[in-house]
């Protein structure tokens, strides 16, 4: 008896469907979802503050309103926050300190790798940061100052960035 290719089990297309969303998520996917979260995380911590319209977040954040917008939609290119922008919004007096926060925890795990990019690309992007240009703040006890402050420069040597108080 000879078998028909109607006569071979196929699943439904719904059962194909299923099993391509259960495939685990490649891992530059996550890492983009995680560099993705952690500026939506920046952008939450200035609207917090209080800073609602997009002409109040550029001036919070010292950035113009275009940059500001494509901060606030969290839409980058696979690089994410570059180290010029990061250090303009680092470098304004009217940062939120959990802004300040945010951006330097962003920082840090960018320079990890936890966003992706060649070891060269994340030496490169933290010898271009500007962080020991930084204000200091003169009240530490108000805003405490978590232990990944520490910047580790491709130099070696070591920036240590105190957020202003607000």
């Amino acid at each position: 008896m000879e078998s028909h290719s109607s006569d071979v089990f196929r699943p439904s297309s719904a059962a194909r469907v299923q099993a391509r969303t259960q495939r685990p998520v490649p891992l530059t996917a996550r890492m983009k979802a995680r560099q993705s979260s952690k500026i939506s995380e920046l952008v939450e911590a200035v609207k917090s503050a209080g800073f609602l319209t997009l002409n109040e977040q550029a001036k919070a954040l010292g950035l113009p309103r275009s940059t500001a917008w494509t901060v606030r939609k969290a839409s980058h290119k696979a690089s994410g926050l570059s180290a010029s922008v990061i250090n303009r919004m680092l470098a304004t007096p009217e940062l939120p300190a959990l802004a300040r926060i945010k951006i330097l925890e962003y920082v840090e795990e960018k320079a990890a790798g936890l966003y992706g990019g060649s070891q060269s690309q994340r030496r490169k992007f933290a010898a271009r940061l500007s962080i020991e240009k930084l204000p200091v703040c003169r009240a530490t006890e108000s805003t405490p100052v978590p232990e990944h402050n520490g910047i580790t420069r491709a130099s070696g040597e070591r920036s240590w960035v105190i957020p202003e108080g607000h």
